[in-house]
């Protein structure tokens, strides 16, 4: 039983860890709605794995990360903006999900078509243990050695690029992040609810402090525990595994927020650099 069980919760874990880490840095540049688009295109690119017959992991991955690259020159070549073109995204992606579901042969009312729409318990490896602690060995580490490039960003974009920080390799890292742990997430979370651990510890964490470091450290934390829950409330409940971490997740926040002296929901730049 454990040694099914102890992969799980190994994976909810360190997927609410990578996820705070994570959402504290998008939701302080603003990028949010860039996240949203990448569950969608990860979800997407499962479901295209799913269909083609090949690691739904690797084309989550890919297909996430080529939204996020696709999404500079589109807007730039179209003259439309980047809301605009993630708008197209998000209803684009999640189709082509549904498509590619609906096309694989025998396959949208089974267990692994199930597993990509809401997470699966039993669908979880060690794989998917080291891939997540990949990313948050990645994420921290280029926190760590570009601080202070991120905090230049945060603070202005403009006067970073004058500075010579390299402003768009950074955002492209931070992106290629963002989309590993998203995919790496999908197995466990599902790709219509992988965002509840990207953005809700770190909205959590944003009610107690103002300091980013502390956010930091806070909102990883509270994935953990997030994740660590949500499982155990889908035991007891019988719930999709997705579904009760997102329900969890949006508990806490609720509390946090009542229980914020803040009582407000946006995070706010750090008034302290990194």
């Amino acid at each position: 039983m454990w040694a099914l069980i102890l992969p799980t919760l190994c994976a909810a874990f360190l997927a609410g860890f990578s996820g705070g880490l994570l959402g504290v840095v998008t939701l302080s540049l603003r990028l949010s709605a860039l996240g949203y688009a990448m569950a969608h295109a990860a979800f997407a690119g499962a479901a295209l794995g799913l269909w083609l017959g090949i690691s739904p992991l690797v084309t989550a991955f890919v297909f996430a990360s080529f939204v996020a690259a696709l999404l500079g020159p589109i807007s730039e070549r179209t003259g439309l903006s980047p809301d605009t073109v993630l708008a197209i995204l998000f209803p684009l992606t999640m189709a082509l999900g549904f498509l590619f579901i609906a096309l694989t042969p025998g396959l949208p009312l089974t267990s692994p078509a199930l597993a990509v729409l809401w997470g699966s318990l039993l669908g979880v490896g060690w794989t998917d243990v080291a891939l997540l602690f990949g990313v948050i060995l990645a994420t921290g580490g280029f926190l760590l050695f570009f601080r202070r490039e991120v905090w230049a960003l945060l603070v202005e974009r403009r006067l970073a690029e004058e500075a010579g920080i390299p402003v768009r390799l950074i955002l492209w890292t931070i992106l290629f992040l963002l989309g590993a742990g998203v995919a790496a997430s999908l197995r466990l979370v599902g790709g219509l609810l992988v965002y509840a651990l990207l953005f809700l510890p770190a909205s959590s964490a944003a009610q107690f402090f103002f300091d980013l470091r502390r956010q930091l450290l806070l909102s990883p934390l509270l994935g953990g525990l997030m994740g660590l829950g949500g499982v155990g409330l889908s035991f007891w409940a019988n719930l999709p595994v997705g579904t009760a971490i997102a329900l969890l997740s949006c508990g806490f926040f609720l509390l946090s927020w009542a229980a914020s002296p803040r009582r407000r929901v946006p995070l706010e730049k750090p008034p302290f650099p990194l």
